[in-house]
């Protein structure tokens, strides 16, 4: 389950994306526009920093840019940093494996195939997705609406 530390994380990343960028962008306008504490967005995007996904100024005329192009930041990196592994129970993990101490043969576990699956569905998409293909989402939305309006 996305927690809201990988949600507020997502929309503040996707909002420093929507800015030109070279522009710093502080982190009160950033809280303001999602309505998000500024203070757990803080600690956010310290956690972001310290991944690399962003640059941090500090001081008079600082704030927070992408470290590269929106195109280069997948959304499933960025949801492992904030949130841990994708896979639904440790025994499915890539990132963070460990065996299930009740499973006597995890080859033929039907609970672990399952989940597997479930979490190769999930890394497929968010480790395909970048910053700059969620900006346009909104777009192809309305560019799906209104081809099923002209179809109706």
């Amino acid at each position: 389950m996305l927690t809201m530390k990988g949600k507020y994380g997502l929309k503040a990343m996707l909002h420093l994306a929507a800015q030109p960028e070279d522009q710093l962008t502080q982190s009160e306008e950033i809280a303001t526009a999602h309505n998000i504490s500024k203070k757990f967005l803080d600690a956010i995007l310290g956690e972001l920093r310290n991944a690399g996904f962003v640059h941090a100024r500090k001081g008079r005329g600082g704030g927070y840019r992408l470290s590269r192009h929106a195109s280069e930041i997948r959304i499933g990196h960025i949801l492992r940093v904030l949130d841990g592994p994708l896979a639904p129970i440790p025994c499915a993990s890539r990132t963070a494996y460990r065996r299930c101490e009740d499973c006597r043969d995890e080859a033929v576990c039907q609970v672990r195939l399952v989940m597997l699956e479930v979490r190769n569905a999930i890394a497929a998409i968010l480790d395909e997705k970048s910053l700059a293909e969620l900006l346009t989402m909104p777009d192809l939305v309305e560019q799906d609406l209104a081809t099923f309006a002209a179809n109706a």
